[in-house]
């Protein structure tokens, strides 16, 4: 990684051992994007934070980048209002979309209240069968099927 990858997002779908939620990650500006389609905050999950942090922190040590004493203190956690499910089983595609929302937009930062183009409280039947549709499209091209 250089410079240029100051300004780009790695995206970490995680899997918290039942709940899949995304992590959108800048990682040289320690910026961690929490999108949760249950809305609970990281502090539900602390397992998953100490990973991440302790990850972040041995990137930052590999680039021999100077921080301040706070150590994991200067990683910035965003928890992102977004669109909540309404039932137990669509996490997964709640994930998906919101990966795919900000790779269509082309943003590098991600607002605390979502995407004004794609803001709502809950996707719609329709919205959540549009991702299922094109994950089914992706891995018919890949020939990911038997």
């Amino acid at each position: 990684m250089d410079n240029k990858d100051a300004e780009k997002l790695f995206f970490i779908p995680f899997n918290t051992g039942g709940h899949w939620l995304l992590l959108a990650i800048n990682p040289i500006r320690e910026i961690v994007y929490y999108l949760d389609s249950l809305g609970n905050d990281w502090t539900t999950y602390p397992d998953m934070k100490v990973l991440i942090d302790t990850v972040l922190q041995a990137f930052r040590a590999q680039r021999d980048i100077q921080t301040s004493r706070r150590g994991a203190n200067s990683i910035t956690w965003i928890k992102v209002a977004c669109p909540q499910q309404r039932n137990q089983i669509d996490c997964g595609y709640f994930m998906l979309r919101f990966m795919r929302d900000t790779l269509a937009l082309g943003r590098l930062k991600i607002p605390t209240d979502y995407f004004d183009e794609f803001k709502c409280a809950f996707y719609t039947k329709d919205q959540v069968d549009e991702i299922k549709e094109e994950w089914c499209q992706f891995m018919i091209k890949l020939n990911v099927y038997s």
